[in-house]
């Protein structure tokens, strides 16, 4: 067991627990629900550690009450939606399979919504953005949900702004995350905001996570981007990552898969569906995003070890490829 860290006096901290119910409902995905409770629970764990009052009280709600079965085929214990008018601080919807026969319930949506105006904040995990849409709570906001299921919820759901790469995206008071896992980071986030760095730290650490991959890191590698189900073409994708201020034009990546050019530039973009050289930049982009994380390197020396040349070509590629520069991205994620 980790050691109980010390915290200091944080008069911001609320006499009265904040209220989070998270929704859940028949078919939803179990870690959906337990991944966030528990960052929940475990700070309330280190606050009674360190003599201080519990922060969260959490409550699990489904409409009806009493119980309903996840998508793994364990029951949990719920209890009845309250009254939509009633204290709450954060309203959390979780995702899972019954999310879509969930969104048609019109007493839930309606309820959804009511709570959602009701709550200090929103968040959705994973699907559970498709019964926030349909509650109207994303209506003109940015949002993201599972990368398999965003192209579905952007054409359900116009009004919504999807993006598919994010791990989480707040908007205001409106929090949306991308599949299972990214529901610990966003819950870490909340925490974060609420008790302050160290406590997420505290929290991330006991749990054996990360604190936070920031929201705007994508939801999976570019490498795994590329990656198919036949995947013909993952030991280049090795070999290009350990040689990423190297010569990589079209005929040494040729060569080096035993191609010809013309051969191997139409097969790959078969394979991956971008071209050798798209696909060289999003490798050169994610090794620059770490280096500027998590290292001081100055710009110049970034750009040179992934590849690029110059900071303006780094600065190029980051603006098409995430929509903001290397000293933005710096800004926001730098450790």
């Amino acid at each position: 067991m980790p050691k109980t860290p010390r915290f200091p006096p944080n008069p911001s901290r609320a006499a009265e627990p904040r209220v989070v119910e998270v929704v859940a409902f028949p078919a939803v995905q179990l870690l959906d629900v337990a991944g966030p409770t528990q960052v929940f629970a475990t700070a309330n764990d280190y606050a009674a550690r360190a003599g201080d009052a519990a922060p969260y009280l959490c409550r699990l709600v489904a409409s009806g009450g009493a119980s309903v079965v996840s998508t793994a085929g364990v029951t949990l214990a719920t209890e009845a939606l309250p009254d939509p008018g009633s204290a709450i601080d954060t309203l959390v919807i979780a995702g899972g399979g019954g999310v879509h026969a969930a969104a048609e319930d019109a007493g839930l949506v309606a309820w959804v919504a009511a709570r959602s105006g009701r709550a200090r904040r929103t968040a959705s995990v994973c699907t559970g953005a498709f019964l926030l849409a349909a509650a109207g709570a994303l209506d003109g906001r940015r949002a993201v949900t599972h990368w398999s299921f965003c192209e579905a919820l952007a054409k359900r759901h116009p009004a919504v702004e999807v993006e598919p790469d994010p791990i989480f995206i707040r908007d205001g008071d409106v929090w949306t995350s991308a599949g299972v896992s990214a529901g610990i980071d966003l819950a870490l986030a909340l925490v974060e905001e609420d008790l302050g760095r160290d406590m997420a730290l505290a929290v991330a650490r006991h749990l054996v996570v990360f604190l936070k991959r920031p929201g705007g890191q994508a939801q999976f590698s570019a490498a795994l981007s590329l990656q198919t189900s036949q995947d013909r073409f993952g030991a280049l994708h090795r070999w290009i990552r350990t040689r990423l201020s190297g010569d990589l034009s079209l005929a040494t990546l040729a060569a080096e898969a035993g191609m010809s050019e013309r051969s191997f530039s139409r097969r790959y973009v078969e394979e991956t569906g971008v071209t050798p050289a798209r696909a060289v930049e999003r490798l050169r982009v994610e090794a620059a995003r770490q280096l500027l994380a998590e290292t001081r390197l100055p710009g110049k020396r970034i750009a040179e070890r992934c590849g690029f040349g110059s900071e303006e070509t780094m600065r190029r590629s980051f603006l098409r490829l995430l929509a903001a520069t290397p000293q933005d991205y710096r800004a926001r994620f730098g450790a």
